[in-house]
């Protein structure tokens, strides 16, 4: 009664277009690690971690602790004031940052970061046109959503000078490991659909709402050069990807060995305080001179979370982390994509995993009832998952990375039930 309950006062009360994940929305009461508590009364084992965001796992004791003693002390300033809680978080941040990367920005979000970098880019060259990618997801500002490469997260037409290219999707493209069908194709979009004088491409390392697309190896390296050569500059999106979530590197550019311009991180940063960053060259960092300010961004409580979060990262070894755990995730789903073809592709780096449902493998036709069935089967079995892809057909799984291996193998075993549960049906149909 009290969860219905709470379900119409957030019905009544909260946008619309504002959607919880399930049919029967799931009411959350607490969390510890890779577990969360309904007020359902269920255990629930937290595979997607509020979108990739509780990045070593719900209610840290070191973040708590941290935040509990910062609060207490000095609750907020803005960043017109300077505070060690700031100047530590982003020196930490610049640190493990790729190099070149000497000097950050931080405001709240991804989509703050995001705006900030495209800005900088274009004070930064004094031009205004900005190329994004198809599929990509850059937020939900007005500057956001037109960055953005997919109709349903876009609600109004573009506001903005930006073209967007064909990005790599090696499951669905004919040669689609092929770098140079993509690189040609960038190229042909500057030079057909802008004044061949952008200022940035803005892409994500592995496109996150897109259904976790890995790109071919080269394209970043590849891209990269081509936008240098028109004379702009190369963002990437750490977004999802970054603080050692794809294996063995800090952030994912650094599997291609890609030295971008200016990146953005968010989400995993701060392990769910509302923390944004925008890092940059030096030299690219000077060319904002005018006067700006974030009243949030910076502010004591965040920074000491994210500060917190980062030094239990370096000390734990994440990058580690998330490779070993990965490996043993994706094995795990490429078993359970044996037993059913109707997983199309199982695919991602470290522990940014998805899983493409198709109604024939052959034809690879998306299924967007199988993704809902499977959440829905997911939540039965008491395990959390998300939805991505143009069609919500693309299951994808990004835990903390400090899950252990036997919770790995516990999800594994949950998920496999779910599995067992949408085939059951499917026979019955």
């Amino acid at each position: 009664m009290v969860t219905r309950e709470l379900i119409e006062r957030q019905r009544a009360s909260i946008f619309p277009c504002v959607k919880p994940l399930y049919d029967e929305p799931l009411v959350l009461v607490e969390a510890e690690g890779v577990r969360a508590r309904g007020a359902d009364g269920r255990e629930y084992l937290d595979l997607f971690a509020g979108i990739l965001t509780t990045s070593i796992g719900h209610c840290h004791p070191r973040v708590v602790e941290a935040v509990q003693d910062q609060v207490a002390r000095l609750g907020h300033t803005s960043n017109l004031y300077v505070t060690e809680p700031y100047v530590a978080a982003a020196e930490r941040l610049t640190g493990l940052a790729p190099a070149g990367l000497d000097q950050v920005m931080f405001t709240n979000s991804g989509t703050e970061a995001i705006e900030t970098a495209v800005m900088l880019a274009q004070m930064h060259t004094r031009r205004s046109e900005i190329i994004g990618l198809r599929l990509g997801y850059s937020g939900r500002s007005t500057l956001a959503t037109s960055l953005t490469g997919q109709a349903q997260w876009k609600p109004l037409p573009a506001m903005a000078p930006i073209r967007h290219a064909i990005a790599p999707y090696p499951y669905r493209h004919a040669d689609g490991h092929n770098v140079d069908r993509y690189i040609d194709e960038l190229v042909e979009v500057i030079e057909t659909t802008t004044t061949g004088r952008p200022a940035a491409l803005l892409a994500e390392t592995i496109q996150g709402v897109g259904g976790y697309i890995v790109p071919p190896p080269g394209y970043h390296t590849r891209a990269a050069e081509v936008i240098r050569a028109y004379g702009g500059v190369f963002i990437c999106d750490e977004v999802q990807a970054g603080l050692g979530r794809t294996g063995d590197r800090w952030f994912g550019i650094e599997h291609w060995e890609v030295e971008p311009d200016i990146m953005v991180v968010a989400k995993g940063v701060a392990n769910g305080f509302p923390v944004g960053g925008t890092l940059a060259r030096e030299e690219i960092a000077a060319a904002w001179t005018g006067l700006t300010f974030s009243t949030y961004g910076g502010t004591p409580v965040s920074m000491v979370a994210a500060r917190a979060t980062m030094d239990v990262m370096v000390e734990e070894n994440t990058p580690a982390c998330s490779a070993a755990r990965g490996r043993q995730m994706r094995e795990g789903l490429e078993a359970l994509q044996r037993d059913y073809p109707w997983i199309g592709d199982v695919r991602g780096m470290g522990l940014m995993i998805a899983l493409e449902l198709v109604e024939d493998p052959v034809t690879k036709e998306p299924s967007a009832q199988l993704g809902k069935a499977l959440l829905e089967a997911a939540r039965q079995e008491g395990v959390l998952i998300g939805l991505g892809g143009m069609g919500g057909h693309v299951i994808r799984i990004g835990p903390s990375m400090l899950i252990t291996p036997q919770e790995v193998a516990e999800g594994l075993g949950r998920l496999g039930r779910a599995c067992a549960r949408v085939e059951a049906v499917r026979q019955a149909a």
